[in-house]
């Protein structure tokens, strides 16, 4: 078993939709520094357990991650970590002693800070019911949609049209 980190090393950063009946895919979004869960974990579960109360299970996908321990010690109590391949990427769910589970959105470390903060945003808004797939690709969406309407005036005004812009 991996002993947690006795001092916080990172302020999460991490964003939660207001304490309410569960709404949407997820409940949040966290943007670790780094693919380590051992490293990460320690001090987001000091956040949530002020939420979930203690924490008992984080369930994961193997493939966002670097190798984990099956348990890691955190806030003085063994925390079993569960990896699957059917995990839906980009997520956790952090659940609680008494079963209360919060999802969380992933993005990845290396993320572009803009991006990041945009997403989250989106992700933690009361009332979003956005899947994690498409709060991931929703500036995707826009920056192509705005290139497609760029081309299609620029295809338009080179072919005698008159933009309306």
């Amino acid at each position: 078993m991996h002993r947690g980190v006795d001092g916080p090393r990172y302020t999460p950063r991490l964003r939660l939709k207001p304490k309410a009946p569960g709404t949407g895919y997820v409940d949040g979004a966290w943007w670790p520094h780094s693919r380590s869960l051992v490293d990460e974990l320690p001090d987001l579960l000091a956040v949530l357990s002020v939420r979930l109360g203690p924490i008992e299970r984080v369930v994961y996908s193997l493939a966002n991650w670097f190798r984990t321990p099956d348990r890691i010690v955190a806030l003085g109590r063994s925390v079993r970590l569960d990896g699957y391949h059917y995990q839906p990427m980009n997520t956790v769910y952090v659940v609680g002693v008494n079963r209360d589970r919060l999802t969380l959105l992933v993005l990845a470390p290396e993320t572009d800070p803009g991006y990041s903060h945009r997403t989250m945003m989106r992700a933690a808004a009361p009332n979003n019911a956005t899947t994690a797939d498409d709060l991931l690709m929703t500036d995707v969406r826009r920056a192509t949609s705005r290139a497609d309407r760029e081309l299609a005036e620029s295809r338009w005004d080179g072919e005698g049209g008159a933009s309306a812009r």
